[in-house]
C-alpha cells in the first residue's frame, strides 16, 4: 500500500476514562494499547507507513517499543492530526484513534475498496432508537453514528484542517470545505473506549500479563551542616542534612530509581534532572508522588518496596517504623508491603567516617489489571 499512510492519534489525556491508567497505556499482554492497536492494523496492511501522534512526555518511552514515526500531539485531536499530516507523503491517509481498539480487517477492506468514490470514505452505523434533538423528535433514518478509521485524500484533508473550526472527525472538516464524503457500513465491534466501562464490550482485548517486574536503585549523598536531614520522607534529628540539588532525601531517591527501573521508565535524572531549577530544594516526597503518578499513567501498580539505609550516623532504628508508614503512604500501598532496614559499614569508607549515607532500594510493580477492576 505505497499510496497510503496510517495515522493513529494517541495524544489525549484520557480525562473521561476515570481510571488511574491513561487508556493508551492499558496493557494487553505486555503491549500498551497504542502498540496493540497499531500492530493489529499493521497485520492487515503490513507495508503501510505508520505515523503516531503522542504526548511529548511519553515519546521517549514509546520509541524503544516500535519503529513507527512518532510526532508530538497538540492540545486538541485536530491539532494532533495536523501535526501528523506534515509527515504524510502519500496521496491517501487513513486516520483512526487508539481508543478505537478493535477495528476489523473487513472494515479496512471496505475502506480500501471504496477509496476512489469520494474525498473521504467514512464507516457509519444506522441509529435504531428514537432520536430527540432540542426536544423535537427527528427522523432517525437521517442520523448516523460516525466511526474511524476514515480514509481521505491527503491534500483535501490538509486543506480542510486549515480552518480554525474544531471538528470531531475528518469527514466533517472535508465536507465543510466543499469536499465529498462517501459512507460505508461500519462495525458495531469497533467501539471507541471513552469511559472505563467501554472496555467490557471489546472482545478483541486480552488481559494484561500477570508478570511482576523488579528494579533496583542506589544513591548516596554527603552531609551538609546547617541543613535539615530528610530521610525516607521524615525529618531526622541531626546537626546536618544532605548536600544535594533537592532536599537530598537519599532513601527516596534510591526508591524512585528502583521504581523506574522496574517499569523500564528510565531513571531519576531523566525524570527530574538536577540541572533544572524547578527541582532546586524540592521536597523529595513530591518527586516520589510524581513518580508513582507516572507509573500509574503508564499502566503500572506498585507492589512492594524494600530499602536498606547504610549509615554510621545517625541512628536509624528509632525511625524505621515511621519510615515504613511514610513511604507506604506515598506509594499508595499498605505499610506491610514496605520494608526498611539499616546497617553500618563498621567504620569503613566515607560512610564509616561519618561523611554521608548510602541507600539501596528494591521495588516491584505489575500491570494494572483493568480486566478485573
Amino acid at each position: 500500500m505505497s499510496d497510503l499512510t496510517l495515522v493513529l492519534l494517541a495524544a489525549g489525556n484520557s480525562e473521561r476514562f476515570k481510571v488511574p491508567v491513561k487508556k493508551q497505556w492499558l496493557r494487553i499482554g505486555h503491549d500498551p494499547l497504542w502498540l496493540y492497536v497499531t500492530n493489529r492494523i499493521k497485520a492487515v496492511l503490513p507495508n503501510i507507513k505508520i505515523i503516531l501522534s503522542a504526548h511529548a512526555d511519553e515519546i521517549p518511552f514509546m520509541t524503544p517499543l516500535c519503529d513507527f514515526t512518532i510526532v508530538t500531539g497538540g492540545a486538541t485531536r485536530q491539532q494532533s492530526l495536523k501535526n501528523a499530516l506534515k509527515e504524510v507523503k502519500t496521496p491517501y491517509v487513513m486516520v483512526s484513534d487508539i481508543a478505537r481498539a478493535c477495528v476489523d480487517p473487513d472494515l479496512i477492506a471496505r475502506l480500501l475498496e471504496n477509496k476512489e468514490l469520494a474525498d473521504t470514505i467514512v464507516p457509519a452505523l444506522d441509529v435504531h432508537d428514537t432520536v430527540v434533538y432540542n426536544n423535537e423528535t427527528i427522523a432517525r433514518e437521517q442520523v448516523k453514528r460516525i466511526q474511524t478509521p476514515q480514509l481521505s485524500r491527503s491534500d483535501v484533508l490538509r486543506r480542510a484542517l486549515e480552518s480554525d473550526v474544531e471538528y470531531t472527525d475528518e469527514s466533517s472538516a472535508v465536507v465543510a470545505c466543499g469536499g465529498t464524503r462517501h459512507f460505508i457500513l461500519g462495525d458495531e465491534r469497533a467501539t471507541k473506549i471513552t469511559h472505563a466501562g467501554d472496555t467490557a464490550a471489546l472482545a478483541c482485548l486480552g488481559a494484561p500479563s500477570s508478570v511482576v517486574f523488579t528494579g533496583n536503585g542506589f544513591d548516596v549523598h554527603p552531609f551538609e551542616t546547617g541543613k535539615p536531614m530528610m530521610l525516607a520522607g521524615l525529618e531526622i534529628d541531626s546537626p546536618y542534612g544532605f548536600k544535594a540539588h533537592s532536599d537530598g532525601d537519599v532513601a527516596i531517591h534510591a526508591l524512585i530509581d528502583a521504581l523506574l527501573g522496574a517499569a523500564c521508565l528510565g531513571d531519576i535524572g531523566m525524570l527530574f534532572p538536577d540541572t533544572d531549577n524547578a527541582y532546586k530544594n524540592i521536597d523529595s516526597r513530591e518527586l516520589l508522588a510524581r513518580c508513582v503518578e507516572k507509573l500509574h499513567n503508564f499502566g503500572f501498580v506498585v507492589l512492594h518496596a524494600d530499602i536498606t539505609i547504610i549509615a554510621q550516623v545517625p541512628k536509624i532504628a528509632p525511625y524505621k517504623e515511621q519510615m515504613r508508614i511514610s513511604l507506604a503512604s506515598l506509594l499508595n500501598i499498605p505499610a506491610a508491603r514496605v520494608n526498611v532496614k539499616a546497617t553500618t559499614t563498621e567504620h569503613l569508607g566515607f560512610i564509616g567516617r561519618e561523611e554521608g549515607i548510602g541507600v539501596i532500594a528494591t521495588a516491584s510493580v505489575h500491570y494494572f489489571d483493568w480486566k478485573n477492576g
